[in-house]
């Protein structure tokens, strides 16, 4: 007879190691997969589609040759550009948005006024471009 000691087994499995090493898993695959991600070098096809049409109510960004934006025909500055576009979409179902741009304009406006649209809350952004031409085309006026 034991007095004060106790023989029986522990069957309890501790799980907590096994959450331990499974969270630290999870952190290492969270911080590698977007480093495992890389961009193919993929030649596009040129389509020619149909025009697009395009409602009065549609708001479309533009930026002219000389780096103007404008919303439909109001110009504004691109420091505004998004407190003016939350403003314009406070009262809209809609928030689609088309952006036209010159194509001799540099990127990084385009990427920038991208980015400003987008702060607004813009969920959908359409790019405008113009008909493709081919070789024996002449271009109408």
């Amino acid at each position: 007879m034991m007095i004060g000691g106790n023989n029986d087994f522990m069957s309890d499995i501790n799980v907590t190691p096994f959450v331990d090493v499974m969270l630290v898993l999870l952190i290492i695959f969270m911080v590698t997969a977007p480093m495992m991600m890389q961009g193919e070098n993929v030649s596009l096809p040129e389509a020619a589609s149909g025009p697009m049409t395009i409602d009065d109510e549609q708001l479309i960004v533009s930026i002219d040759k000389n780096n103007k934006v404008f919303i439909n025909d109001m110009q504004v500055t691109l420091d505004f550009l998004q407190d003016k576009m939350s403003k314009i979409l406070e009262g809209r179902k809609s928030r689609e948005v088309f952006l036209r741009a010159d194509k001799n304009i540099p990127y990084g406006v385009v990427v920038r006024v991208m980015s400003e649209i987008r702060g607004a809350g813009v969920e959908k952004l359409g790019m405008l471009t113009g008909p493709m031409e081919t070789k024996g085309s002449v271009k109408k006026k």
